[in-house]
């Protein structure tokens, strides 16, 4: 099988890569971070870059272009830890292209495409811990339209956003919603995660909401496995950067009169970050490539993936810090930001154990099919 890269993708990974070295270094992500952990103008700078159009279809605006290409740049993205959602624009692309009315994708598309519009999925729920059958929202049609009542926690930006997909319970099943912040009954309250980036909670009470789907669960399904496809190639991203400036601070550090990276013991400790660093980057283009699968095998696909992805940034995340000392848990040095993004990507739409379970799941269901 063929894995290099197009000229295209080439070309595409470097115009990311040189806005990100350009514009978004690390004292200007402290400074994104000290100022609310969200900057409406580099949110325009990667809508200027095409990035927010990037999976939207060519008929509204996008560039029309596939997962792999999102990969690509979500990679670069997690090279500079950026904190600007800009995976919720390729999830909002994806699902209302393939579920959403002619309408809804006619008026929100080219908006998103623009980036004139920040739209995010709002599905976590307290209660829920990650399965995504376990939804308390309820919407109800009255005659005036859809009236939807949520509340949903952890909503990348949703303080900043300007609408959002919600999934609810309609008539006994779960259906996807697309509302707007500014719709009456929301309520929006930001903090910053651990990572320095933005979320929210989201109340609705009686909002009005546009329907999307009334097959919400598969939509809801396919919208976190893009988001899980992204959060894998978003890690290799970053844990390129922790293996570059770990192997640059051993070769920097001396001990005795020489470079620490001179010790055996050391040198096999960065070859296991290494070896953990391709693990990882193979899983999430296997992750990528299988976005465009059926249902089935897209998830198994997927949790396979965050399986080995979950692993990987712990390890690579922990030895880092280990191999710098003292210095590697202060704020001042980036090797700290980089271990608090791995552990926050690790629990971003389920932890390894969620996914564990998925994989033993879904071999188990397999394996009862082939039995019977």
């Amino acid at each position: 099988m063929d894995f290099d890269f197009s000229d295209d993708q080439q070309q595409l990974r470097d115009a990311a890569r040189r806005w990100v070295d350009k514009a978004y270094t690390f004292e200007h992500r402290r400074a994104a971070v000290a100022a609310g952990g969200f900057r409406r103008e580099a949110w325009d700078a990667l809508a200027e870059l095409g990035l927010t159009a990037l999976n939207v279809p060519e008929a509204h605006g996008g560039l029309g272009l596939g997962a792999v290409d999102a990969m690509v740049v979500m990679e670069e993205m997690g090279r500079g830890m950026v904190l600007e959602p800009l995976a919720q624009s390729f999830i909002t692309a994806k699902v209302l292209a393939q579920y959403a009315p002619a309408a809804v994708q006619a008026d929100w598309l080219p908006r998103v495409a623009a980036g004139e519009a920040l739209v995010v999925l709002a599905h976590q729920e307290r209660r829920a811990r990650y399965h995504l059958e376990q939804c308390e929202s309820k919407a109800v049609l009255t005659p005036d339209g859809y009236a939807l009542t949520a509340h949903k926690s952890i909503v990348p930006a949703g303080d900043q956003a300007d609408a959002f997909l919600v999934p609810a319970v309609l008539d006994g099943q779960i259906a996807l919603f697309l509302l707007e912040r500014a719709a009456p009954g929301v309520r929006t309250r930001g903090n910053l995660t651990q990572d320095g980036s933005r979320a929210a909670e989201l109340e609705a009470e009686r909002s009005p909401a546009t329907l999307v789907t009334t097959e919400g669960l598969a939509a809801l399904e396919l919208a976190v496995d893009t988001g899980s496809a992204a959060v894998c190639a978003e890690a290799v991203g970053v844990m390129d950067q922790v293996l570059a400036i770990t192997a640059d601070y051993l070769n920097q550090r001396k001990q005795f009169g020489v470079a620490i990276a001179s010790f055996q013991a050391l040198r096999h400790r960065l070859a296991d970050m290494k070896m953990q660093l391709e693990l990882a980057r193979s899983m999430s283009y296997y992750a990528s490539l299988q976005l465009d699968q059926p249902a089935e095998q897209r998830r198994r696909a997927i949790a396979r993936a965050r399986v080995q992805l979950g692993q990987s940034m712990r390890y690579v995340g922990q030895q880092a810090v280990q191999l710098h000392g003292g210095i590697g848990v202060t704020d001042e040095y980036i090797v700290s930001h980089q271990f608090k993004k791995l552990t926050q990507l690790e629990m971003t739409y389920g932890d390894s154990l969620h996914h564990l379970g998925e994989v033993a799941a879904r071999m188990q269901a397999t394996a009862g099919v082939v039995d019977h």
